[in-house]
This record gives structure tokens, C-alpha cells and sequence, in this order.
């Protein structure tokens, strides 16, 4: 049986609310719009841009979460990069970082290469997924105004935790950070204080 959601989620206001709420909590936005959205919201140097690194936004943001265990990590990610790595969830279930938050944007299709439909317009569950390898707070949102529980969910609740938001199929402007991975690599290490300005 295929499964029904909402879709209504204008993503781009979405991200820029849920981003207001993140209190110092670094993200590790992913491929594509992830990324566009988190810049079109304001950019921050606690934000850690990757650029054709398709499906790597969660594994990083575990190795940034076991190495700042006292900052909260936000990993901001698409459906189709999620279902490209999904075996890191196991990984995160497995070393278990209480200060890890997963953020999946599904708009139930590949808005990367031609928004072909994706695996999870109807019957690929990832929360189910994600809780099969052992991640047990987990979270769907098909509406903006659960953007306060959401916000609880990925930035304070103990983690890792782990959510979509089903959100609609949509043509927003691109907005591009910085692309020289050095200079990002470098600004983020310098906003943690591991490097001087």
C-alpha cells in the first residue's frame, strides 16, 4: 500500500525556520538544495558545505559529532543521498552519538538528476529503516508548523536521532555558497577555535 503524506512543505522557509531554532548547533547541510536552502538562510561558518560528495552528508556529520562531543550536529540531507548511504545509519546506530541529529528533505524524488520519482513515494519507509538499524527516536513531519517539535527533536533531544520532513517537489532559486572545500574546511575549523583566522 502506498503511503500518504502531506507534500505541503514549502522547503526553502522550512529550512530557514528550523535553522533559527538550531542554538549553536553545527550542520553538515548535503548535496543540492540541502545546501542551497541552509546558505539561502544565512550563512554561517559553522556551516559545513560539501560540494559532489553524494551520500557522505551523514557519514560526516558522525565523525564531527564523535569528535566535538560537546557541540550538537545537525546532519541536513535529501532523500536520495539518505538512500545512497544508508548504511551509515547503521554505523550511527552503532557508535550511538547522543549529540547527532539526521534531518532528511524528501520530496519523494531525485531533484538532482531530473526528478525522476524516488524509492520513497511509496514504499521505502526511512524512518522505519532508520529504526531497524537501531535508531529509535525517529520523527515524520508532513507539515511546516511541526518545525518547534522538530527543532526539539534534532537539536536537544539526546540522540542520535532522526527525521523527514515530507516536503513539496519545488523550483528554488540557487543560492551557492563558497565552492573551494579548503576555504570552508579551513573557516569551519576556525569558528570551532582548531584554527587561527
Amino acid at each position: 500500500m502506498a503511503k500518504t503524506g502531506s507534500n505541503k512543505i514549502q522547503r526553502r522557509q522550512f529550512v530557514a525556520d528550523l535553522l533559527a531554532k538550531r542554538d549553536g548547533a553545527l550542520v553538515v547541510p548535503g548535496l543540492g538544495s540541502p545546501t542551497w536552502d541552509t546558505f539561502a538562510a544565512g550563512d554561517s561558518p559553522e556551516y559545513l558545505y560539501s560540494w559532489g560528495g553524494m551520500g557522505m552528508a551523514v557519514p560526516t556529520a558522525l565523525g564531527l559529532a564523535l569528535a566535538q562531543p560537546d557541540k550538537h550536529i545537525l546532519a541536513l540531507t535529501g532523500d536520495g543521498e539518505m538512500m545512497m548511504g544508508i548504511g551509515s545509519l547503521g554505523v550511527v546506530a552503532n557508535h550511538a552519538p547522543s549529540n547527532l541529529g539526521i534531518l532528511v528533505l524528501d520530496n519523494e524524488h531525485f531533484g538532482e538528476t531530473g526528478k525522476q520519482t524516488g524509492l520513497t513515494s511509496n514504499q521505502a519507509d526511512l524512518c522505519k529503516v532508520a529504526e531497524g538499524f537501531g535508531i529509535t527516536k525517529t520523527m515524520l513531519v508532513t507539515e511546516h508548523s511541526a518545525v518547534d517539535d522538530l527543532a526539539e527533536l534534532v537539536f536537544k533531544t539526546p540522540g542520535p536521532t532522526f527525521a523527514v520532513a515530507k516536503i513539496a517537489l519545488s523550483e528554488d532559486p540557487w543560492m551557492l555558497p563558497e565552492k573551494d572545500g579548503a576555504a570552508i574546511a579551513r573557516r569551519f575549523r576556525v569558528a570551532l577555535g582548531l584554527a587561527q583566522a
